[in-house]
């Protein structure tokens, strides 16, 4: 069986150390603020000005005022901060977020990502992709392995417009956890049930076990 989605954003959760300051991208990242472990102490940090993010809301908390990237109502923890955008571009460009975790439309084996845009289709704008891809410290990826339409999202080379080149060191789907290994990805780790097989058939280029 493959990992569930809560399955993937657990996982994800486990690529948090202790003591960084962690950028979680639109969409399923997003909910990895809700399983961070126990112990670990981590800055979250929103590219739309909110450094000290907490998880989601409950109906009694929800201050409508208080968002994150993608719009959403969230909370935020003693000692967080609020500032502009430009400030917030300022601290990612610097080199001052340890971890993004992004979701993902393409990952090639090289390390390149494509996550902003789709060709003919509409879209509200790049938002932090290209900065959070470029700028931070480690990019950990977390999608499905293939599009609705099947195809793998973890290929030889990109297909769709790269957000970064080179940037990504770790990809995490319903299948398991890869590493980009330049001409490969390499398995780290397999989802209860997965075999190398129905690995090596959903991906787009070799992967080594």
């Amino acid at each position: 069986m493959s990992w569930s989605r809560d399955d993937m954003v657990k996982r994800a959760a486990q690529e948090i150390a202790d003591g960084q300051v962690v950028n979680l991208g639109i969409g399923l990242p997003t909910e990895v603020a809700n399983f961070i472990p126990d112990g670990v102490d981590v800055v979250l940090h929103s590219e739309n000005g909110l450094l000290g993010m907490g998880p989601f809301p409950l109906d009694s908390e929800v201050d409508a005022q208080l968002i994150n990237a993608g719009k959403q109502t969230v909370t935020a923890l003693p000692g967080a901060s609020v500032f502009d955008s430009s400030l917030s571009f300022a601290m990612i460009r610097g080199g001052h977020v340890d971890l993004a975790i992004l979701g993902g439309l393409e990952v090639a084996c090289n390390g390149d990502l494509a996550n902003w845009t789709v060709p003919g289709k509409l879209i509200a704008g790049m938002g932090g992709a290209m900065d959070l891809a470029a700028g931070a410290r480690r990019v950990v990826v977390l999608q499905s392995h293939a599009s609705k339409d099947g195809k793998s999202k973890l290929v030889s080379a990109l297909t769709l417009p790269p957000t970064a080149r080179g940037c990504v060191a770790r990809v995490i789907t319903e299948l398991g956890v890869f590493d980009v290994a330049g001409d490969c990805f390499r398995c780290v780790e397999r989802a209860p049930g997965i075999d190398d097989a129905a690995i090596a058939r959903s991906t787009g280029a070799p992967v080594r076990f």
